[in-house]
């Protein structure tokens, strides 16, 4: 069972001002805890790196907010669960003490992370050119024989046998939780350590049996969303102003990924990779670059903007990588689309090593073909994200804005090839997005910002249709347009900290009504955008013997539920599923 408590509580003023009242979270999370939103002004405060043990889950009501500081962060560790159960009028909030919540600021390295680690498979033996040792002090293999883990970036063993910061396993349908309605902002580095910069949210080793999607990250000083391994699949996350790296996948990802929204600019005023944007897609295949699993994914309908003046690369590949882009937007992008760093600097070997495919071939080689490290073929069951096409492709996306830099691989991948059906504007009037409206231009640390200051990001021009949709597999929605939204939905709105900021320009939203056209008896109900809904018929009103008919997601608006039986002796009901 879950329980709701309050594990401490403290009262902060400041000079005449209201009083806030604030409840410390200290210690790890041992038992299973529910922490319910606090009267509007208060907030729960993290000032260390708090765990949530195995066995145990905590459950984040709709409206939470923690303001942390110092080293404040969240670790769940494998075993355990986090569930946020935010909403699109109530998201649950993570920031630093000095967040306004009406105003950008240029400022990150308020506070720690959120860092999520499960028993998903990863590829992690050597680190610069050296071992990895496992939680047992054994060195991992190049074989997906289920025993390598590893230690999440950034946090580090308190005491000898400390396990809790591993992440990896056998089991790569792992359920870490539910994330829904997450908004991390001002984030990415622990006080006590100033040389360790931490992503907004990692993920490490997460299973597919965890749901993570309506996740915003704003202004972290390292990347925004960092993958290793395992097979999580985002859907609609929103990354902002990131230092380093937008969305960043490591160590074997095979998982999927839909509707995303990229914005490239800085965090605060600090060098490139530190404060700066770095790569919007940055994705590593495995360490060393031979061994299994080996990211092998699929990302549909992203709106990627970078900067025009000083942005660095749109997608970047490394040791052995093979990703699918469809139905995407890339737009401003400063160098590279498409930018060949065959390895990371973490002493893998790139492409082309023992048997493994050249950088050219993975553009070229079917996704049936199974990979392989030289010896051992990969079992199939390790490489379910993709369902068709190339091992790398960029198909049925609109690239906007001329590409200038040198070192683009884009034709030499055949990214412009007419089979792969991607459209490249430059026109005003062809923006694939309604409007972008930039800031002055600003000199960050050699580096010419041009920030977004409004967006307003639904689907235009070329972008409104696509002759492609995502397969129909239970993860993809079927959207037939190109980007992340399509000409009159903007789920951004209502609990992202880029609509609080006012960075967000509505015009053109509406909640599409959702209707069926089946005939018989019907019943119809307000609905939240991403809650999920159960439809029960029964034969007596009072419900003893209640059957499930249908499960309903919500979008904001009126949802209908209609029963081709024509039984009008049914008794219906809508609950909370």
């Amino acid at each position: 069972m879950r329980k709701k408590f309050i594990i401490a509580a403290a009262m902060l003023s400041a000079g005449l001002s209201a009083q806030a009242a604030v409840t410390y979270i200290d210690s790890d999370v041992t038992t299973s805890t529910t922490l319910p939103a606090l009267p509007a002004g208060d907030y729960y405060s993290m000032t260390n790196v708090v765990y949530v043990m195995p066995g145990a889950s905590l459950t984040l009501e709709a409206g939470v907010l923690f303001k942390n500081s110092g080293d404040g962060s969240l670790g769940v560790t494998r075993g355990a669960q986090l569930f946020v159960e935010g909403t699109k009028e109530a998201p649950v909030i993570f920031t630093g003490l000095n967040d306004n919540f009406s105003t950008w600021q240029a400022t990150a390295n308020q506070w720690g992370s959120i860092a999520i680690l499960g028993n998903g498979l990863i590829s992690a033996s050597e680190d610069d050119g050296l071992p990895v040792l496992n939680s047992s002090g054994v060195a991992n293999t190049k074989e997906p024989d289920g025993y390598s883990d590893n230690t999440m970036e950034g946090l580090e063993s308190a005491f000898v046998g400390d396990t809790r910061h591993y992440y990896g396993g056998n089991n790569d349908n792992d359920d870490s939780g539910s994330i829904k309605y997450l908004s991390v902002r001002y984030g990415g580095q622990q006080s006590s350590k100033p040389n360790k910069e931490l992503n907004g949210i990692s993920l490490g080793g997460v299973g597919q049996a965890t749901e993570f999607e309506y996740v915003e990250v704003m202004n972290n000083v390292d990347d925004g969303i960092e993958i290793w391994g395992g097979k999580v699949s985002p859907k609609h996350i929103s990354i902002w102003n990131i230092g380093d790296d937008s969305f960043d996948i490591d160590q074997g990802w095979r998982g999927q990924a839909q509707f995303g929204l990229l914005v490239q600019g800085y965090s605060l005023v600090a060098g490139q990779g530190s404060g700066v944007g770095d790569n919007l897609f940055e994705h590593d295949g495995a360490e060393d670059s031979d061994a299994q699993p080996v990211t092998t994914g699929e990302i549909y309908n992203f709106t990627a903007i970078g900067q025009p003046l000083s942005g660095d690369g749109a997608t970047v590949w490394r040791d052995n990588c093979r990703m699918q882009y469809r139905n995407c937007i890339f737009m401003d992008i400063g160098e590279e689309l498409v930018r060949f760093d065959n390895v990371d600097g973490d002493g893998a070997q790139g492409y082309g090593i023992n048997g493994t495919l050249s950088w050219l071939d993975t553009w070229t080689t079917p996704h049936t073909a199974l990979p392989s490290n030289g010896t051992t073929v990969a079992p199939a069951a390790l490489y379910t994200a993709q369902s068709e096409g190339n091992f790398a492709e960029i198909t049925d996306s609109i690239v906007w804005d001329t590409l200038t830099d040198s070192g683009d691989k884009y034709m030499e991948v055949g990214v412009t090839n007419a089979a792969n059906n991607n459209v490249f504007v430059s026109a005003t009037n062809e923006l694939p997005i309604v409007s972008i409206v930039r800031g002055p231009a600003e000199n960050i640390s050699g580096k010419i910002m041009l920030p977004v200051t409004s967006l307003n990001p639904l689907a235009a021009n070329a972008a409104v249709s696509s002759t492609r949709v995502a397969p129909d597999n239970g993860f993809y929605d079927q959207a037939p347009y190109v980007g992340a939204f399509s000409a009159n939905h903007n789920w951004l709105l209502g609990w992202t900290a880029a609509d609080q900021f006012g960075m967000i320009d509505s015009t053109g939203h509406t909640a599409p009504a959702a209707t069926l056209t089946l005939g018989g008896v019907s019943i119809s109900f307000p609905s939240q955008d991403g809650i999920e809904y159960t439809v029960q018929s029964s034969s007596e009103p009072g419900f003893t013997n209640a059957v499930d008919v249908a499960e309903i997601t919500g979008n904001g608006s009126t949802m209908a539920y209609v029963d081709a039986t024509l039984d009008t002796a049914e008794f219906y009901r809508v609950i909370l599923k």
